[in-house]
């Protein structure tokens, strides 16, 4: 079996890959019968004499491979026919702007695996870059607010090497005693908490960060029944939330009168209150100056992201009164910093991690039968149509 690693093409070009050369070495010695071909790029974190080093062949050409893995989106007029592709295609919420890539994938008889489908028989999610962006989003956090405030000028992420040095930039801070709520307890709230405790911030209850004064820089991880409550005041299990989100109204401005950097880093189901609104940050009671938005859901729960940032600008204000963006020094504005891509950032890191669950979870279906369904879930499309399991997309394919 031949498995081809893509040369990513999309612009500004993706330094990730899905299996290190460390990886791939690992690989073709548990797996005799696998081959590995590598695309030639001069982008990717890995060079290619990275690869050549462990013994794995770098070409320009991979249409003799069957299966093709990349990260990001293929562009359409790069998609060989009649293979099987892994990558983020950003279309299993229906995104408008990927429609065409779709469509090219059915026309082109491709059988595409989102990296996002891949789950256990749980439908949790196997292979992800989200403790990356928590990391690097968490960072970036204190980037904003040294910044925001004229204390300190940490280097962008993108310039260090890994998450150690990240972590070594964070601990030489002189933080004045101020309040960090982190919201998220899954992977990507799990990366930030991760350089908070690296950091050695001081982790408090939920009690004491809203009662208590620090004299020294606290931290409190709260999870989706700590910032919201049921309209009814009735005491209820998580399970709750999940089933019934409609009876449920945010909670959190006790924590955005205390807190004074937020980090988010949840997921939002759809149908969820939003955990704070435009209304809230008018509030004179609103005390949150700084708010790194991993999750970066648009117009949605964190009402001051109005829009997603870039590495190469990470920062812009949002004005509460006028609910307007501003430059995040402006002295009434909240400082956001709302990345799309934080993994990016921190590309070795992320593509050793990434690759490790996917050698682990995916590489061995290829060889056990799927004993355990992984592609068979995973699978988007198949002979031209989507499966059963993705057919919810087919007016979304048709334009309906």
């Amino acid at each position: 079996m031949k498995i081809g690693i893509l040369k990513e093409r999309k612009n500004p070009p993706d330094r990730r890959v899905v299996l290190s050369p460390k990886k791939c070495a690992t690989l073709l010695k548990t797996y005799p019968q696998l081959e590995i071909k590598v695309e030639s790029s001069d982008s990717r974190f890995f060079s290619d004499e990275d690869y050549r080093n462990e013994g794995i062949e770098v070409v320009n050409d991979l249409s003799d491979c069957e299966v093709l893995l990349g990260v990001k989106e293929v562009p359409i007029d790069s998609l060989i026919p009649n293979k099987k592709y892994f990558f983020f295609s950003h279309t299993i919420k229906k995104q408008k702007y990927n429609r065409d890539l779709l469509k090219a994938i059915l026309a082109k008889n491709i059988e595409h695996y989102d990296h996002e489908t891949i789950t256990d028989k749980n439908n949790i999610r196997l292979v992800a870059f989200g403790k990356y962006a928590g990391i690097v989003g968490a960072y970036n956090a204190f980037r904003t607010f040294g910044l925001k405030f004229n204390l300190f000028n940490l280097p962008k992420a993108e310039v260090l090497h890994d998450q150690k040095m990240l972590i070594e930039e964070l601990k030489k801070l002189k933080l004045p005693a101020i309040k960090v709520v982190l919201t998220g307890k899954g992977r990507v709230g799990n990366g930030a908490k991760e350089m908070l405790d690296g950091m050695q911030m001081r982790k408090v209850s939920v009690d004491e960060f809203l009662t208590h004064t620090f004299e020294e820089p606290v931290y409190v991880q709260i999870d989706v029944l700590d910032y919201n409550k049921r309209i009814d005041g009735i005491l209820k299990d998580q399970n709750d939330f999940f089933n019934n989100p409609q009876d449920y109204k945010s909670d959190f401005m006790r924590f955005a009168k205390v807190a004074d950097l937020y980090i988010a880093a949840h997921f939002y189901g759809v149908g969820a209150p939003f955990i704070f609104t435009r209304e809230d940050a008018k509030s004179k009671d609103f005390n949150i100056k700084v708010i790194a938005d991993i999750s970066c859901d648009i117009d949605g729960p964190v009402a001051s992201t109005i829009r997603s940032s870039t590495i190469e600008e990470p920062n812009y204000g949002y004005n509460p009164k006028s609910e307007q963006e501003v430059h995040f020094m402006d002295k009434d504005a909240i400082a956001v910093m709302a990345v799309d891509n934080l993994p990016c950032e921190l590309p070795k890191d992320a593509s050793e991690g990434f690759g490790e669950s996917f050698a682990q979870h995916v590489i061995p279906a290829f060889f056990n039968n799927d004993e355990y369904g992984v592609l068979q879930r995973a699978k988007m499309t198949e002979n031209g149509k989507l499966t059963e399991r993705f057919r919810y997309l087919q007016d979304f394919v048709d334009g309906r």
